[in-house]
């Protein structure tokens, strides 16, 4: 199965709808000075999500042999309105589901 075909299978998944590949979107978000976050965002568009026309996915590898990959969508809804936006939702939503279980 190739990466964009399991990023669509997970839009699927998680929001119940059809999506088509439109574009890859390098992306590398920093915070004083150091890189936290460097890949490439998919961004696809969706059919028939009742709040949002896209979404943006990736996937990173976590090191854990349990689960060895980690599906990442955000979909298009403001303040979200681009890939580096999506990135940095994701980060923020990250920073507190970990600090939330301390």
């Amino acid at each position: 199965m190739s990466y964009l075909k399991e990023l669509q299978d997970v839009i699927w998944n998680l929001h119940g709808v059809a999506s088509r590949h439109v574009e890859s979107v390098p992306v590398t978000e920093t915070f004083q000075g150091q890189t936290v976050w460097e890949g490439v965002v998919e961004v696809f568009e969706l059919s028939g999500h009742p709040k949002a026309s896209r979404a943006y996915a990736w996937s990173h590898d976590t090191g854990d042999s349990d689960e060895p990959k980690r599906y990442v969508t955000v979909l298009h809804i403001a303040p979200v309105l681009s890939a580096t936006m999506a990135v940095r939702a994701a980060i923020r939503e990250e920073f507190r589901s970990d600090h939330s279980e301390t």
